[in-house]
Order: C-alpha cells, then sequence, then structure tokens
C-alpha cells in the first residue's frame, strides 16, 4: 500500500509541466519514457475515465483512487487464489473436508468439529460452509 507522500511523488512525476494535473498528452509522454508505450487516444480515455472532476486532468485524489484501486484488484486476486486452493472441488465453498484437508497438508490436524467450528466463527448465512465473500471478511 502506497503512502500519501508516494503518490504526490507519481503525481509531480507525470505532470510535466508542474500545474498539479496530469494530462492525456503528459500521461503518455511519461509512459513512453519508461519503456510503455500508449496512443493519446487511449491516455484521453484513462483520463477520462478517472477524472472524477471533469476537467481533462488527473489529480491527486484521481491518481491515488486509481492506485488503490489496482491494489485492491490485486488483493482480490491473491484471495481468490488462495481461496482456490481450499475449494478443490470447484463448487464455489469451503467445507469443512475441504478446510481439514487444507489443514491437514499445511501440517495441522484438526477434527471436523473444529473445522466446523472454525468455519462457524466466518459463515454469515449459516450454511455451514465458507463463500468467497465469507472469505474475504475472514482475511480481512
Amino acid at each position: 500500500m502506497m503512502k500519501g507522500g508516494e503518490y504526490e511523488r507519481v503525481l509531480r512525476y507525470l505532470d510535466e509541466d508542474g500545474d498539479g494535473k496530469v494530462s492525456a498528452c503528459e500521461l503518455r509522454n511519461r509512459i513512453g519514457m519508461m519503456g510503455g508505450e500508449v496512443g493519446l487516444r487511449e491516455a484521453e480515455m484513462v483520463i477520462a475515465a478517472l477524472d472524477s472532476d471533469g476537467d481533462g486532468f488527473l489529480c491527486l485524489e484521481d491518481l491515488v483512487k486509481m492506485m488503490e484501486g489496482v491494489e485492491e484488484e490485486e488483493k482480490v486476486k491473491d484471495l481468490r487464489e488462495a481461496f482456490d486452493l481450499y475449494d478443490r472441488e470447484r463448487c464455489g465453498f469451503i467445507t469443512p473436508k475441504a478446510l481439514k484437508r487444507m489443514l491437514k497438508k499445511l501440517g495441522e490436524s484438526k477434527s471436523m468439529d473444529q473445522c466446523r467450528a472454525m468455519i462457524s466463527r466466518f459463515d454469515l448465512n449459516g450454511d455451514g460452509m465458507l463463500s468467497f465473500e465469507e472469505f474475504r471478511v475472514m482475511m480481512n
């Protein structure tokens, strides 16, 4: 997770003319300097998608929202991968049996009752299994 000062440094890097905002041209130029390639039209589309006040530029708040959104997407992707390790049958849930099996692979031996108790703490709908959303709550 980036800190406020890091966001400001990124904004200063992207903001070639120092006006506190990033234009589509500045975004395209800086991406090019980093070895990427983006056309002006694509840069304009990025700006339009992230521009919170409609002025055609990215400000610090827009940059923070964009970066935190990317970090959140990565976090959800990582959680999904972890969830899938437990959900071997691909049923969309972590069952007590699946939890017991995974814990055993990790070197922890738990009884079925212990696994049911572990799941019940985060089982929001009371079905005896953990959905991905319940798993996200547990991991946060």
